[in-house]
């Protein structure tokens, strides 16, 4: 074998491998997205048919499923949010799952999903501002579902713009480079800077549960 060949096949291992290990964590993050939507589903269910029901993720005035449910935020497009969340997260389970038994998407699947991820990443982010300074309470299960769609538009959008580099400026690809090498710091903040909005916003009965 030539040193290209030997080169060549290290290359497409090395690729086979990180999608291997993509597709593993979108498996992991779809799966646990898709529990938590069809839980506050259920729950949601739970109360219309009964409005005295308390759902189980109701555990105080903030984190409160209850305040959540009857907010006009909870439909948004006249059916439950958490319908879209079991769609969007069975998909991607299912992609993740046919990746993980060797099928290979062309190109047009992956512009797909970027624009659902794309979607969905913005949406829980208007909801997250809505919950927070508009509905005043936060739902657990919802915490669940924003916290993996985060992560879901991080290894899709990295993903596809490594694929795309060459068709980007050379500013962004160096913005690109940096990004990849420290996606687990650009993670780390992205959650943390959501965690000291919601200390904030809701410090007030924060403060009364210290000793």
């Amino acid at each position: 074998m030539t040193a290209v060949a030997a080169t060549a096949s290290t290359v497409l291992f090395e690729s086979r491998t990180a999608e291997r290990r993509r597709a593993l964590v979108l498996a992991a993050l779809a799966a646990a997205g898709l529990a938590a939507a069809i839980a506050l589903l259920l729950e949601r269910f739970a109360v219309l048919e009964d409005p005295a029901h308390v759902p189980t993720c109701t555990l105080n005035p903030v984190l409160s499923c209850t305040s959540v449910m009857a907010s006009e935020q909870a439909s948004v497009f006249g059916f439950p949010n958490p319908l879209i969340g079991v769609v969007g997260f069975t998909v991607v389970l299912t992609a993740a799952a046919s990746m993980l038994s060797g099928a290979r998407f062309g190109e047009w699947f992956w512009v797909g999903l970027q624009v659902g991820v794309t979607f969905g990443v913005v949406f829980v982010h208007w909801l997250a501002f809505q919950s927070l300074y508009r509905i005043g309470a936060l739902c657990p299960y919802c915490l669940v579902v924003w916290a993996v769609t985060i992560p879901v538009f991080l290894s899709v959008t990295l993903r596809n713009l490594q694929r795309w580099q060459l068709s980007l400026p050379v500013p962004a690809r160096a913005v690109l480079s940096v990004a990849l090498d420290y996606r687990s710091t650009l993670l780390t903040c992205w959650y943390l800077a959501i965690i000291l909005l919601a200390l904030q916003r809701f410090w007030s009965y924060w403060s009364t549960l210290l000793p």
